[in-house]
């Protein structure tokens, strides 16, 4: 199933379908169901712990919701002999028994392709992961989440912003195929042990009438290059023309930044999310720009902010200089260089600016 418009359908689809033969009966197994009404849903979601599970449904109910929104859907017939197709449906007949059918929800490890591909796997005895376990194609998850989030900028930027260094390592066909998309196209490589190939015939279900997702991940370093220059420039424009509009402007940068901060934070040491640990753009967005707010409010009232202001602005300034020098550090290389160059500017500009008070500023 071809990515859909939805939050949670930008990353595509798959399921396992059987085939009765003598009945013309279709099974999907479909193991990307979960409920939002369910007790405490956001609170997992949240904190990395979703409960998804796989439902058996005939394949015509299944192809509904995508044939009603548009998204596109093929089919792959593969060459399993009689015995492997029985294996495979009974051990997909017990999975989605009730009692066996949830499972923990992970974005990359877990999810609706992982289980199908791990599926397949098993039946095939290992042969799709010893012939996709292979030298990395370039793709990780940092580049293969945003590419799929492009069209929805805001969520691209979330996946950008929120992973840490564990999303930048090098994907094999094995691990990338997290992806339906990825896993169909890997799967077409797959041979079988008297070389016949895994995939006997293709054929598409259901036209995709939606946009598609870029092929590789988009670039766009000189763009934040670009954006960090004009922040800068408009902080020393407005230092210069009203002191007061630059602390209020500012006050607002500090307290997003603060506030995701704090979301870096819970991510790293509150949840499951594993990919978001040890994020450095912690350095970028720091909780510590909330304790910036009541200097900036001292300024909009024309008074002077307290001490310790210009210390905490130097600081933050080195703290998000110390994530650019983290970019040379290939032990520690995290793929955020657009985040800092977007965002160091704008914070030098502003400990030079605020941080030397000037004389109108009395008490």
């Amino acid at each position: 199933m071809e990515p859909g418009e939805e939050f949670w359908a930008r990353f595509g689809h798959d399921a396992i379908i059987i085939e009765n033969t003598d009945t013309k009966e279709s099974i999907s197994f479909n193991f990307g169901f979960f409920d939002m009404g369910e007790p405490g849903f956001f609170s997992n979601f949240l904190n990395g712990k979703m409960q998804y599970q796989l439902v058996a449904l005939p394949l015509t109910e299944d192809l509904q919701s995508y044939e009603q929104s548009g998204r596109g859907v093929g089919v792959q017939w593969l060459n399993l002999d009689q015995k492997q197709i029985l294996d495979l449906y009974l051990a997909l007949a017990e999975n989605a028994k009730p009692e066996n059918s949830r499972y923990t929800y992970d974005y990359y490890l877990a999810n609706c392709s992982t289980r199908v591909r791990d599926s397949l796997d098993k039946v095939l005895d290992g042969k799709i992961k010893t012939q996709l376990s292979s030298p990395s194609l370039g793709n990780t998850y940092r580049s293969e989440s945003v590419r799929l989030a492009w069209p929805a900028k805001w969520m691209a930027m979330g996946f950008h912003l929120g992973l840490g260094p564990a999303a930048d390592k090098p994907l094999s066909r094995w691990d990338e195929a997290f992806i339906p998309m990825r896993l169909r196209d890997s799967l077409r490589l797959v041979k079988l042990a008297d070389g016949r190939p895994l995939v006997a015939s293709e054929a598409q279900l259901l036209p995709h009438r939606l946009s598609t997702p870029p092929a590789d991940m988009p670039q766009w370093k000189k763009t934040a290059f670009m954006i960090g220059i004009v922040l800068a420039i408009g902080i020393f424009f407005l230092a210069k023309r009203s002191l007061r509009m630059l602390a209020g402007i500012a006050g607002i940068f500090w307290l997003i930044a603060g506030l995701l901060g704090c979301l870096i934070l819970f991510v790293w040491f509150g949840s499951a999310h594993w990919a978001g640990y040890r994020n450095a753009n912690l350095l970028l967005l720091s909780p510590l720009s909330l304790a910036m707010l009541p200097g900036a409010w001292q300024i909009m009232r024309k008074k002077k902010p307290g001490k310790y202001f210009s210390r905490f602005l130097w600081v933050m300034a080195a703290s998000a200089a110390m994530a650019g020098f983290l970019q040379f550090l290939p032990f520690l290389a995290q793929q955020n260089f657009e985040w800092v160059l977007m965002l160091l500017p704008a914070h030098l500009a502003l400990a030079k600016t605020l941080a030397d008070q000037p004389e109108s500023l009395r008490d």
